[in-house]
């Protein structure tokens, strides 16, 4: 039955206030939920069919180490087998697929978003078990992923009507946009819901089939979206999930038959991607399209003249939300000399009154970093800056005795071109640098090899113009913290090593996984 949204306006799903008891009850109940169903066994889903292979993996609770959360089939012990199974069916579906007018390909992302409101709650709550994510960033995570369904189910009806063309004598010209066929889908973990449903949805409602392979840390909450699609009557092999680490992507990224790679994740995975796709491997008669959003160093800059309680406010959610682990999070902090040290005196007392613990209770503010690697390689930074003498001002260390936690850490006096003011680090580790006026701190600002996202603190509106035209990121933020992009909102994608600049949750993204076709008829 067709639903009132092909007229309806899109309207951002909201977030839920837990600070009312019901809601709070609610999300308790939920976690209890969960927690009654971890540690199960799942299957793949190739060509309509749940399979499994032999060799398994746990994905585990970062807060709780021992904690299994769901058991999945090891794709790279047979890659080249799973991931030909998987493009085959890929490729039976979208023989019928890609005909299958707009409108009903639609219906099914308007369909799962309603499931997934109706269960918001338990699909926040595997977040928490999975990822380690508070009760607020798996409500916005969640709220993100039903935003994607909503958002592109319209913006597909919107691209299949007439396009405008110059009109001329003696022809009737039309311009449509048709599916490109195969595509590789490789979210990452840190939005497991959300970037996952995004990067799935908009690529099958386009009429292409997929083959998604999820993060190892993150595969539960995907195929808890996979039920979803099943639920909805999606037709088999349109969406075939598939679990594995790097020889399973490998496979998918280089199989003669797929014709796109969409990825999210870091930049050295990314440019691997893009380099082995650029390769024409035999019986491959497209170039590869490759969509990609990689990491960032992203920086707020705060001018002399700025709100200094508003910007630390910001600085502290942006720096330390979901523990740092967002492409879009604040990891420099540029500021004008002149109010370095009234600022970091309010950024520091903010930071100390974090609450670290457990993602399950509703008071935590941060909860743990993924995966032991990810700890490791945190405090190996912390060393680092220390030892090219920055000063650790708040937090500094981390427990890994249950799970892989991290205390939101300041470390000022970092120089410009300081390896943590470079590379990016995804935990919750800010670096501080000084910069002698506003000229020197947007100086500092773009000179990374990243383009993500940034953000500007002034009263002074010619200094926000100027950022708008020298601060080269995808995605400005004038003062507001760096981080929350909504859907329909704030296009999302950065420039340089970022990414593709995609432009994510916006009017354009689904032309990257389209093309155009031109017929001209003679009348």
């Amino acid at each position: 039955m067709q639903t009132q949204r092909t007229t309806d306006e899109f309207r951002n799903e909201p977030f839920t206030d837990f600070s009312k008891p019901e809601n709070a009850e609610a999300m308790r109940a939920a976690i209890e939920q969960v927690r009654s169903e971890l540690g199960k066994e799942y299957k793949n889903w190739v060509g309509g069919e749940w399979i499994t292979l032999g060799s398994k993996f746990e994905s585990r609770n970062p807060a709780d180490k021992e904690q299994v959360v769901g058991i999945f089939p090891e794709g790279d012990t047979d890659a080249d087998n799973l991931v030909g199974s998987a493009i085959s069916a890929a490729e039976e579906a979208f023989k019928t697929w890609k005909n299958v007018p707009a409108e009903e390909r639609a219906e099914y992302l308007f369909r799962a978003a309603d499931i997934i409101r109706q269960r918001k709650h338990y699909f926040s709550a595997w977040m928490v078990f999975e990822t380690s994510k508070t009760w607020a960033e798996a409500d916005g995570d969640t709220a993100e992923a039903i935003d994607f369904l909503e958002f592109y189910g319209r913006e597909m009806i919107r691209w299949s009507k007439p396009q405008p063309v110059t009109k001329i004598e003696g022809e009737d010209n039309a311009l449509e946009y048709i599916p490109l066929g195969i595509g590789a889908i490789i979210p990452p973990w840190n939005f497991p819901l959300a970037i996952m449903v995004g990067m799935t949805s908009a690529a099958f409602v386009a009429g292409n089939t997929v083959v998604l392979k999820p993060s190892s840390d993150s595969p539960t909450i995907a195929v808890k979206f996979i039920e979803v699609l099943e639920e909805v009557g999606l037709p088999a092999g349109v969406v075939n999930f598939v679990t594995g680490s790097a020889a399973t992507g490998e496979a998918m990224v280089t199989h003669p038959k797929t014709r796109f790679i969409s990825f999210t994740g870091s930049k050295q995975v990314g440019l691997h991607i893009n380099e082995e796709a650029a390769k024409t491997r035999e019986g491959q008669i497209w170039i590869k399209r490759v969509v990609a959003e990689m990491g960032g160093k992203d920086a707020i800059v705060v001018a002399d003249d700025a709100d200094l309680d508003s910007a630390a406010q910001g600085i502290v959610q942006a720096a330390f939300g979901f523990q740092g682990q967002k492409c879009s999070a604040c990891s420099r902090l540029i500021v004008d000399e002149k109010v370095h040290d009234e600022l970091l005196e309010k950024v520091v007392a903010l930071t100390k009154n974090l609450k670290v613990g457990q993602p399950t209770e509703g008071d935590t503010n941060m909860g743990a970093v993924i995966n032991k690697k990810a700890f490791d390689k945190t405090l190996e930074y912390v060393k680092i800056g220390v030892d090219e003498g920055g000063e650790v001002v708040a937090g500094g260390s981390g427990s890994d005795e249950q799970g892989f936690f991290i205390e939101p850490t300041i470390i000022d006096g970092v120089e410009p071109l300081a390896t943590i003011e470079q590379e990016e680090i995804f935990a919750p580790v800010l670096a501080v640098i000084k910069a002698r006026d506003y000229d020197h701190a947007l100086e500092i600002a773009n000179d990374t090899e990243f383009g993500l996202t940034g953000a500007v603190y002034s009263a002074d509106q010619a200094k926000l113009e100027r950022a708008k035209n020298e601060f080269h990121v995808g995605n400005l933020y004038l003062n507001r913290k760096c981080t929350g992009a909504l859907v329909g909102v704030h296009p999302f994608g950065g420039f340089n090593m970022s990414g593709t600049d995609s432009k994510a949750g916006g009017r354009e993204y689904l032309l990257q996984f389209m093309q155009a076709k031109s017929v001209s008829q003679k009348v």
